[in-house]
């Protein structure tokens, strides 16, 4: 499970700027925590110290010490096992929990399968089609109202025009 991706250098004494994609930094970012990489020859990766610089967290990593080493591990995404990730309320999922469910309308219609989750502005199921594009569904409770982990899938109550986008 990815938990953050290594951004720019800033500055020159190696420090790197994170793209942070878990809901805990504070528990996952921490001063002597060893992150694992994808790509895993990166890896693993020590944290010696955490602060965060007008809303971007930076990072400094045992063994970078420079600008250009910083430069030689930018885009490494940092990821944790799924075993290691705490309990979620019933109403939150994680990514993964939520890729390869079946997406369905109320009626049982079938209208494809989550293939991603994208975290921009809101959040937003990736729902493969076949036979045509991807399409983009804010995931909200108005929108999708069931999520059954246990039965593989999740209902769909689209408005007006969003099945035609």
């Amino acid at each position: 499970m990815v938990v953050g991706r290594i951004g720019r250098p800033h500055g020159v004494r190696g420090e790197v700027t994170v793209e942070v994609r878990t809901d805990d930094p504070d528990r996952r970012f921490t001063a002597g925590a060893v992150l694992a990489t994808e790509p895993a020859e990166r890896g693993p990766l020590t944290v010696e110290s955490v602060k965060w610089h007008s809303g971007t967290l930076l990072l400094r990593i045992a063994g970078v010490e420079d600008r250009q080493a910083a430069e030689a591990i930018r885009n490494t995404m940092l990821v944790v096992e799924v075993a290691d990730l705490p309990e979620l309320d019933d109403d939150s999922f994680y990514d993964h929990q939520l890729v390869g469910l079946t997406v369905q309308l109320v009626d049982g219609t079938v209208v494809g399968t989550v293939s991603g989750v994208r975290h921009d502005a809101a959040e937003l199921l990736v729902v493969r089609r076949p036979g045509t594009h991807d399409l983009l569904v804010p995931f909200v409770t108005a929108i999708v109202p069931t999520v059954d982990l246990a039965a593989g899938h999740l209902v769909l109550t689209p408005p007006e025009g969003l099945l035609e986008l």
